[in-house]
């Protein structure tokens, strides 16, 4: 009788986290969000927070701001943050993104106008299950409060001295392919990327983050400002909520396409 042989044992795979995702409810989570900023901002990018909490990214945007966050149902830890600055709150301090750019041509758009920044994830959760619940959070938070235009700035690093920034907006902004916004939407840098004085003919990929947003339907409103504290160059993205793509609108708010 032959000895039967065992079967080779099964690898334990490690359990994908359990996360969620909502506006923050405390001010606990709110600051876990701030030290996620700054470990992200500070820590990898290596930019210049004017901070006076040691390891905690905030400014005056964020008493006035609700903040998405992602957690990790496992341990409670905030994975991935957008700070949201609604139409009503602007008014008292103005949006984070006048600081880069001219909105003038934006004034109408004002009542129904929510700016989102200072995203980031964990670098532990930087997958797409991460960035689906962060776009799916925002997409509710505009459905259920009647916004029509989601605003803000999309970073691209200047660690090659900006090269890859300017032909990253040269490509997206020429020819038959443009994401360029119709002129009455366009903004204007108050500090610009130098484009003349940098190569424009990269070929670049877009980052992940403006890559969803350009498939999602989001324009680029005009050239990028430089933003020397965390040596960006920030590209202004403009999303009317009518232009989602049917395939997002069904994936982020649970619609039929």
């Amino acid at each position: 009788m032959e000895q039967a042989t065992a079967a080779p044992p099964r690898r334990n795979r490690p359990a994908r986290p359990s996360l969620s995702v909502g506006i923050a409810e405390s001010a606990d989570i709110v600051r876990a969000a701030q030290r996620l900023r700054y470990r992200v901002f500070a820590g990898e990018m290596g930019a210049t927070l004017a901070t006076d909490v040691p390891g905690v990214d905030h400014d005056a945007y964020d008493p006035l701001c609700q903040h998405l966050v992602v957690r990790d149902e496992a341990n409670g830890e905030v994975v991935g943050t957008y700070r949201i600055l609604t139409p009503e709150n602007a008014r008292a301090i103005g949006y984070y993104s006048e600081s880069e750019f001219d909105l003038s041509r934006l004034e109408a758009l004002r009542p129904r106008l929510v700016e989102i920044g200072r995203s980031c994830v964990h670098p532990d959760h930087r997958t797409g299950v991460t960035i689906t619940l962060l776009w799916s959070g925002l997409a509710r938070f505009m459905q259920d409060h009647g916004y029509d235009y989601l605003m803000g700035c999309a970073s691209v690093s200047m660690a090659d001295g900006g090269h890859r920034a300017a032909s990253l907006y040269t490509a997206l902004s020429t020819g038959p392919g443009s994401r360029l916004s119709p002129a009455e939407y366009r903004v204007f840098p108050h500090c610009p990327l130098p484009l003349a004085g940098l190569r424009r003919d990269l070929e670049v990929e877009a980052p992940p983050l403006i890559k969803g947003y350009l498939r999602a339907g989001a324009w680029i409103c005009g050239a990028p400002a430089w933003d020397p504290d965390f040596n960006t160059a920030d590209l202004p993205i403009l999303m009317p909520m009518t232009r989602v793509a049917d395939r997002y609108a069904k994936r982020f708010l649970g619609e039929p396409a």
